[in-house]
């Protein structure tokens, strides 16, 4: 009995020898006082205390409620880390483990929550206009960063105020705006609604322009009507469909001066057809407006418009029309019957001058208008046009607005003289002016063909012009205003005395 107590003793006392302080695991404490700052939409900064643990730790943080295990992990030396690639607007738990050696880690922390900050609502891209009418636009842009974003377009004339503009509201990335201005430049802003709070900042301006008012190729009862001018009708601003040409030598119609422009269908063409007349496309229009400056030395003071004439072609035949201006110069009226309109109007010398102007009827347009018995335009042939007007060829202008098929080169074309040119020789100048101003009547199938030997057109030589053999006759009725003697027969009542010195000069110089 004595030697199991003896023995027992001994084993207790080698188990007592054995545990000392040294032999101690310390435990692994948990580390204090968690936290976060540098909280944005996507990151945040987890700040930790640690007064006694020398070693490394473990974060693990995942959406509120996840399951430890379930979350991500990450590895930190210092009582720090920065966490990133988080959602905006959410809320986050976080744990944090102390590792203080491989086998002696600490219990998870409490959970600690954080919530990021709303992720800022991202400013729309690639807005752009499309699909444009004479009061409507499509607007689209895109937006690959918002969730669930509603939209806001503002919009006004160019120019205008943020604030100041109409507003509309979109749940899609595209609108189609109605209701605009024709002929009219806006600008557009659209911002992103993510939610009443988090607004998106305003897309870059975008400008567009709204067609004008599709042009009508109908006489109708007033000029207005058929679109041919923008804005206030007396200001006389051509429909942005419209081609504004010039002759190199003019008709005279009693010293008035003329606007002249053509409208094409849409999507149509003129075709080359030689140096005279192109063809033109039905449904086109010739347009030409006679007025009077009030003072030709100071045109800011104003005109005075007396008549739009009209050519349409339909059906492959041309009509005429004429529209007659009121007093108020806010209106034109179709008259085909003709009228005289007194008219005063003080010269580039500072001198009044009157005259009783005449509006022809629409048989006095025929008359000069017919050839072969069908209605022709005079104007606009390809060797009167080919000159620079607004600053560039016409006829260039024309092959580069894709208005002109047959011809893709304007030097291929002659130019028909000016008149008013003193380098030009007197008789290429005297044969100019007659081409404009009298060979449309005297010339193969027009009103003078059987009455008249004389041929007056341009390109018809000397030799068998006759103008010879009629020189006095030419110059009688040159110098008479006398009704149905005097030359022009119609559109003229008074002398046009510079041209009418050149002619002279010209028939007495013939031999």
């Amino acid at each position: 009995m004595l030697k199991k107590i003896a023995l027992l003793l001994f084993v207790a006392s080698l188990a007592f020898a054995c545990n000392n302080d040294d032999d101690m695991v310390s435990a692994c404490n948990v580390v204090t006082n968690v936290s976060s700052n540098s909280i944005t939409d996507s990151s945040a900064n987890i700040t930790w205390s640690d007064a006694s643990n020398v070693g490394s730790y473990i974060v693990e943080y995942g959406t509120s409620g996840f399951s430890l295990g379930g979350g991500t992990l990450v590895n930190a030396t210092d009582h720090t880390i920065s966490i990133s690639a988080l959602q905006g607007d959410t809320t986050y738990d976080v744990y944090v483990q102390t590792v203080c050696s491989q086998d002696n880690t600490s219990m998870f922390t409490d959970v600690y929550s954080f919530t990021t900050s709303t992720t800022p609502c991202a400013t729309v891209v690639n807005v752009n206009s499309s699909m444009i009418t004479d009061n409507s636009a499509l607007i689209s842009w895109e937006d690959t960063v918002n969730t669930g974003a509603s939209y806001e377009l503002e919009y006004g004339t160019s120019g205008f105020t943020l604030g100041s503009g109409t507003t509309i509201a979109s749940s899609s990335t595209s609108f189609e705006i109605i209701g605009l201005l024709a002929n009219t430049d806006y600008d557009l802003y659209v911002r992103a609604l993510c939610s009443d709070s988090n607004v998106s900042s305003n897309s870059e301006i975008i400008t567009f322009r709204t067609l004008a008012i599709p042009v009508i190729p109908e006489f109708r009862p007033t000029l207005s009507e058929l679109n041919l001018f923008v804005g206030d009708l007396e200001n006389l601003e051509i429909t942005p469909y419209g081609f504004e040409y010039d002759l190199h030598t003019r008709l005279f119609t009693d010293y008035a001066t003329k606007q002249r422009f053509f409208v094409l269908p849409t999507g149509e063409k003129l075709t080359y057809n030689g140096e005279g007349l192109p063809i033109f496309p039905d449904n086109s229009i010739i347009v030409k407006t006679f007025y009077y400056n009030i003072d030709d030395r100071d045109i800011s003071l104003g005109q005075k418009i007396i008549e739009t004439r009209l050519l349409i072609k339909i059906d492959g035949n041309w009509e005429t029309g004429d529209y007659k201006w009121n007093d108020s110069q806010t209106e034109a009226f179709l008259d085909l019957s003709g009228s005289t309109v007194p008219v005063s109007w003080i010269d580039s010398e500072g001198v009044t001058q009157n005259v009783n102007y005449e509006i022809p009827s629409n048989t006095d347009c025929f008359t000069c208008h017919q050839t072969n018995g069908s209605m022709t335009p005079i104007g606009p042939k390809m060797r009167t046009i080919n000159f620079n007007f607004n600053g560039s060829n016409q006829i260039q202008q024309l092959i580069n607005n894709d208005m002109l098929q047959g011809l893709t080169d304007p030097t291929s074309v002659s130019l028909l003289p000016n008149w008013e040119d003193p380098t030009v020789s007197l008789d290429r100048r005297a044969r100019a002016y007659m081409d404009i101003n009298c060979a449309h009547c005297h010339t193969p199938g027009g009103f003078c063909d059987e009455i008249s030997t004389l041929r007056l057109s341009y390109e018809t030589a000397y030799e068998e012009s006759s103008i010879s053999e009629r020189r006095n006759s030419i110059l009688a009725r040159i110098q008479n205003t006398i009704p149905e003697y005097g030359m022009p027969l119609i559109g003229t009542t008074i002398v046009h005395e510079e041209a009418v010195d050149v002619l002279i000069e010209y028939i007495n110089s013939l031999e």
